[in-house]
Parts: structure tokens; C-alpha cells; sequence
């Protein structure tokens, strides 16, 4: 059974960033925040995809207050030039869904020397948020909402020494998505009274143009997935809900907190991995 987010919420004088908003979840999350009077900044990288996106959800909300901005989440280097711009020109930043990723990727390592899969679900998101946190705290009550998956379910525990190793395309999918959870954990154990708040979430299994990375996960996922609007409920949900604060840090599936993952109930992985990810991301020496 589909969970929807019932809330009314008005988001007239606010500011949502939603990165891989072109498509899929993200496009749904960006077109509801629109129709709820959000400024929504559509971080994406091919241009051409992103303003098709902004132009359908302008004439669907006729909310003209959408702007696209370029990001490539396999480049540090591009995710540090989009934060600075963001930084630079926005005032608030109210909402940060950090929703692009990507899966079924090759073997191969970025201009930063991480895998490259690792780069787009979870080195650029924690580099993107670390980076945009005095915004955050500036613009409180605000929230960051992490797109993670169950099939972190999968791995029975995080081998922080192999963090960075290829072992297996949907193995390290999966290890990603785990990131994803243990670093929205130690987010809210950082953010502790500042008014920022966060939360992990599982969207379902989902038809979107993700699967485009694969062709047998595609067909597979035109029969028997959710659709995007489904999908999407469960960020919209921990984007807008009034009174979920008490959850924070908390992982959500169809738009209620559930028990940690096996393998995400190490506190203390949780603070290895931030250590390890500053110092991979260059945000601490090594």
C-alpha cells in the first residue's frame, strides 16, 4: 500500500535545493514543492534536461520561481563551484533533498581518485551539505532529506577500510546507500540544537529514468515498480511534515520511521565514516 504526504504545507518564502530534479523522484519532489510556492533550485548536470524540467513545472504550477543550476555529482571540484554560487546568491536555504544517484556503474575512479559510484550517492552529497550548513543553520527550522534505498539492507557490515573499493557493481550501490544512512545519523548527532534537522528514507522500488543504467533492471522496473509520483511521497513527506523533529536522524520508508538496518546501528561507525569522508573530500587534511 502507497503511504501519500497529506500535508498542506505552505512554502511561500522558502527555498528548496533538489539535486537530479530533471527526472524521476526528484521531478515529482521539485514540481510539489512548486505548487506549494517554494523557491526550488533544480541542481543538475545536463542543462538541456534540467530547463525542459523548470519550463514543465512552471507551466504546471505557474510558479515562475524555479531556477536550474548546473552540478556534476562526479566532480568535487563542481559540487564546491555550486555550493559557493548557492552560498554567494541565495539568502535561505530552507530545504536540501539530496536525491540524485546512480547505479550499475562501471569500474571506474574520478578526477578525485574516488569510485565513481561512491562519488554521486554519497562522497558529493556529504561534501554539498557540509558545505552549505551555515545556510541551513542560518535559515532554521530547515531540513536535509537523504534519498538512501533497503538494499543497504544487504550489507552486513561497513568495511570502512574498503570504503573506496570497486567490490561489485551492486555491492557497492548498496554500501552507498548504507553512507547515506550512517552519515544522516551522525548529521543530526552534529546538528544537535541548531534547528537543522535530517532523515534517511527508503522511496520504494521505483520506475524512473534511474534505471537507464541498466536495461534488464528498466524492464524489470516498468512492471512491477512504483511510479514516480509514488516514490516521491516519502521525501515530499520528510520535506514539509510538521512535527517529525523528534525523528531526527531516523531512516523512514512510505512515510514512517522504521528500525535501523543491521548494519546501520554502529554509533561509532557512523563517526569513522564522517572522519574518513572529510578527510576524502577534502574538507579536513589527511
Amino acid at each position: 500500500m502507497v503511504h501519500f504526504c497529506k500535508s498542506s504545507k505552505c512554502l511561500v518564502g522558502k527555498t528548496a535545493i533538489v539535486t537530479g530534479a530533471n527526472t524521476g523522484i526528484g521531478y515529482v519532489t521539485a514540481l510539489d514543492f512548486a505548487k506549494r510556492g517554494c523557491r526550488v533550485i533544480l541542481a543538475c548536470r545536463n542543462r538541456d534536461r534540467a530547463n525542459d524540467a523548470k519550463n514543465k513545472i512552471v507551466s504546471l504550477t505557474g510558479n515562475e520561481n524555479v531556477v536550474v543550476k548546473l552540478i556534476d555529482m562526479e566532480s568535487l571540484a563542481s559540487v564546491r563551484e555550486f555550493a559557493k554560487d548557492i552560498n554567494t546568491t541565495e539568502s535561505r536555504l530552507d530545504i536540501l533533498v539530496n536525491n540524485a544517484g546512480a547505479a550499475d556503474l562501471p569500474d571506474k575512479t574520478t578526477e578525485d581518485g574516488l569510485q565513481v559510484e561512491m562519488a554521486i550517492n554519497y562522497f558529493s552529497p556529504f561534501l554539498l551539505t557540509n558545505l552549505l550548513l551555515n545556510l541551513l543553520k542560518a535559515s532554521a527550522p530547515s531540513r536535509v532529506v537523504n534519498v538512501s534505498s533497503a538494499l543497504a539492507k544487504l550489507i552486513r557490515s561497513l568495511n570502512l577500510d574498503e570504503l573506496n573499493k570497486f567490490d561489485g557493481d551492486w555491492n557497492l550501490y548498496n554500501k552507498s546507500k548504507l553512507c547515506n544512512i550512517y552519515f544522516t545519523q551522525e548529521l543530526a548527532r552534529r546538528l544537535e540544537g541548531t534547528g537543522v534537522t535530517t532523515y534517511s528514507l527508503h522511496p520504494g522500488a521505483v520506475h524512473t529514468d534511474f534505471q537507464r543504467f541498466s536495461s534488464f533492471l528498466n524492464y524489470v522496473a516498468s512492471k512491477c515498480f512504483k511510479t514516480p509520483e509514488e516514490g516521491a511521497q516519502t521525501s515530499i513527506y520528510l520535506s514539509v511534515e510538521d512535527g517529525i523533529e523528534q525523528y531526527n536522524g531516523q531512516h523512514f520508508e512510505d512515510c514512517k520511521p522504521v528500525k535501523p538496518y543491521c548494519a546501520a546501528r554502529d554509533e561509532n561507525t557512523a563517526k569513522k565514516l564522517w572522519e574518513i569522508s572529510e578527510q576524502l573530500v577534502g574538507l579536513k587534511l589527511k
